[in-house]
């Protein structure tokens, strides 16, 4: 573990609003859920759109159109969760820091999952113009669902380190 990342770890920690959040019987709750919440329609748009390149679900749309419908709804969520990820994480920064689960999500959800899909949300405009989703299509909404997959088993993984120790 770096030094630089534990010291700026300890400094967000220590922070007015990290510590509140830590002390407060109501503010750590719900943070949680507007993080949760946040994830909620992140989670779910991007699924809907690869469950539509996957051809999986009703057709009355064709992928371009899902896509271009939940666009904004999409980064919504995608913002909420990110701020209500920051203050959560800002509240026990040095125990997330060193948790290999807290990691792993990151090391997903960072390179990975957005990249994918920031092409797929662009890229569904060609591979799903029709009611038969290209090949390519299906096989970046699979890709991208699978990796929502590993997310989230890192994700509920992280309590688990906390209790055993990272």
């Amino acid at each position: 573990m770096s030094a630089v990342l534990m010291a700026l770890a300890k400094w967000l920690q220590a922070t007015h609003w990290a510590t509140w959040i830590s002390s407060s019987n109501w503010a750590y709750p719900f943070v949680q859920l507007t993080h949760f919440s946040g994830l909620s329609l992140w989670i779910g748009t991007n699924l809907a759109l690869d469950f539509r390149l996957l051809g999986i679900g009703r057709k009355r749309q064709t992928a371009a159109d899902l896509s271009k419908s939940l666009f904004a709804w999409n980064w919504a969520g995608f913002a909420i969760a990110v701020c209500g990820g920051f203050m959560l994480f800002s509240s026990s920064a040095t125990k997330y820091v060193i948790n290999p689960a807290f990691l792993i999500k990151l090391g997903i959800l960072i390179p990975l999952g957005l990249i994918v899909h920031i092409v797929n949300q662009q890229k569904s405009k060609i591979w799903g113009a029709t009611a038969d989703t290209l090949s390519i299509g299906k096989y970046m909404g699979l890709l991208e669902l699978l990796l929502w997959i590993g997310v989230v088993t890192a994700a509920v993984s992280i309590p688990t380190f906390e209790v055993f120790g990272s």
